[in-house]
């Protein structure tokens, strides 16, 4: 259970990692059915916080972990698994 990440929005320019590109994430709470969107620095601070939050595609589900980048900027990604694709990356551009 936890929330699904259902599509992501991205800044353009130049970033130290795709990550930290990613501003805005879109979402669907298992339970509830409640869906809403959260800054990167939200979903950190949830998934830090002990939130439960996952990626999934058709052959696999993916946890997000919270990161810190070498120069201090939070973020989220997903815990490496068998794909070769990355899961959170992938999702689609958020309307």
């Amino acid at each position: 259970m936890g929330i699904r990440i259902t599509c992501i929005n991205k800044d353009a320019g130049h970033h130290e990692n795709p990550y930290v590109a990613i501003n805005h994430l879109n979402w669907v709470n298992d339970r509830t059915n409640e869906s809403g969107r959260s800054t990167r620095l939200a979903m950190y601070d949830f998934v830090k916080g002990g939130g439960e939050a996952y990626v999934q595609t058709a052959t696999a589900r993916a946890a997000l972990i919270p990161e810190v980048s070498p120069r201090g900027t939070k973020y989220v990604r997903t815990r490496p698994d068998h794909t070769r694709t990355d899961n959170l990356l992938s999702l689609p551009e958020c309307r």
